[in-house]
């Protein structure tokens, strides 16, 4: 089964804990980068421990949420390696895995409902990367990475 670290600012916090709660049910590891509470904080800071954590490969996987996702996405996407995914359905997390490999889904406590949010995550965990012709297009994502300006 699956390590999924997760990480949420202030926002995202709520939901994050609905996850959280989701995939220790379904059977998954989760690593909780935070936050705690509701408090105020800065989403950057918890995207860089849940992708630092993908990285390293202490997880396969990562879920990031704040207010809308943007921020996270944004953030988790300066991130070698990283292939972060705003998904709004199930649709938009069927095919980040089946054609972008994403590796972390970003979600908007304050866009989408509990229900729809737990069923993005099911799709997103549950769907194959399908390879072949994808295959060459996330090559070609991991050498707009080491571009040198």
């Amino acid at each position: 089964m699956l390590t999924i670290a997760v990480g949420s600012d202030h926002a995202g916090f709520p939901l994050k804990e609905r996850i959280k709660g989701f995939l220790v049910s379904k059977g998954y590891a989760v690593l909780d980068f935070g936050t705690t509470s509701t408090d105020s904080t800065d989403y950057p800071l918890f995207a860089k421990e849940v992708c630092l954590a993908v990285q390293r490969g202490e997880a396969q996987r990562g879920i990031l949420v704040c207010g809308t996702g943007i921020g996270m996405c944004i953030t988790a996407n300066k991130f070698k390696g990283i292939r972060a995914a705003l998904c709004l359905n199930e649709y938009m997390a069927r095919m980040s895995r089946k054609h972008n490999d994403a590796n972390v889904l970003c979600l908007g406590d304050r866009i989408l409902g509990e229900e729809l949010a737990l069923s993005i995550v099911e799709v997103w965990l549950n769907t194959d990367f399908e390879g072949g012709r994808h295959e060459r297009r996330v090559q070609l994502i991991r050498e707009v990475e080491e571009l040198k300006p």
